[in-house]
């Protein structure tokens, strides 16, 4: 029983599990009224199921049709390694589409068809013949879209109308206008993280991309190239976010925004780019940062 949870924990891939569960309960934290939260935590339940099962899908259908990839590039891998059977990932991931698409529209209309469009870019990121993933542009865009745009926009409107703080015409005339500053200022952030995501990604993984004709940016480019872009970009979006909520009068924000960034450039001090594990160690705490984004931002509103 342990081994078999186990097994479904990795499968799952623990960090992007991690990073659902934060942003899409910080997200509810920013749509609904602190004095409403006792009330509303159902909705948030029912939420949190949907996106774990979503997520467990994409991920499980990127590693089903990568398992030859991943047997170079993560060995580790249930699929990769053989602690998990093709049959036992595609009972897994049947299983969560089931429950993500019903659990969905059971909750509110917007997040089911929400879902169905994340889920339509999943399919499309892992699934030949299109396979975005395969070149490193479209892959950046489909991340993005999903981590920055649909999930951050998306599930703040779902929760203002699931919890009926706002009127489904209110959503239909104009629905940018019921987005506050601080969910524009945390997508704005979180869309140059996922570009980031998109590159850093691919830095251990150039063995197996190299094989299987992966265009990413560290192949097309240079691994050096990925890194420091994704540095510069993510760099821009810490000093945009301390100089736009310092001039919001959000002093806690820019303090919290402020010391992460220095940890963040000490993160970058200690990869070596010949060192595999190095790069992969400042990946994984990368996700630590991302992590902090929407906690910095739960914390806010909170306050």
């Amino acid at each position: 029983m342990f081994k078999s949870v186990r097994t479904l924990w990795r499968f799952s891939r623990p960090h992007t599990i991690i990073g659902s569960v934060i942003s899409i309960t910080v997200l509810w934290m920013m749509a609904i009224e602190k004095t409403e939260y006792h009330q509303q935590i159902s909705l948030l339940l029912w939420t949190l199921i949907v996106g774990i099962t979503c997520n467990i899908f994409i991920v499980g259908l990127n590693q089903i049709i990568d398992i030859n990839l991943d047997k170079i590039n993560k060995p580790e891998l249930p699929l990769a390694n053989g602690s998990l059977t093709i049959k036992g990932a595609y009972r897994i991931i049947t299983i969560c589409l089931f429950l993500t698409l019903f659990l969905s529209f059971y909750t509110s209309l917007i997040l089911g068809w929400l879902i169905v469009l994340i889920l339509l870019i999943g399919i499309m990121y892992s699934v030949p013949p299109v396979q975005l993933k395969k070149h490193h542009l479209p892959a950046a865009v489909a991340i993005t879209t999903v981590r920055g745009l649909l999930v951050n926009l998306g599930m703040f409107l779902h929760f203002s109308f699931a919890s009926g703080m706002v009127s489904v015409e209110k959503i239909r005339l104009n629905p940018f206008d019921l987005i506050t500053y601080q969910v524009w200022m945390l997508t704005c952030f979180v869309v140059a993280f996922s570009i980031a995501i998109a590159w850093f990604k691919d830095l251990p993984d150039t063995e197996g991309d190299k094989k299987f004709r992966f265009q990413t940016l560290a192949i097309v480019y240079s691994p050096k190239m990925a890194l420091y872009g994704g540095v510069v970009l993510v760099g821009l979006a810490y000093l945009l976010t301390i100089a736009w909520s310092f001039f919001a009068g959000n002093m806690l924000l820019s303090i919290f925004h402020l010391f992460t960034f220095v940890g963040f450039l000490a993160n970058v001090r200690f990869v070596d780019l010949q060192k595999s594990q190095t790069i992969t160690r400042f990946y994984m705490i990368f996700w630590l940062f991302f992590f902090l984004e929407y906690i910095y931002f739960g914390i806010d509103a909170l306050v």
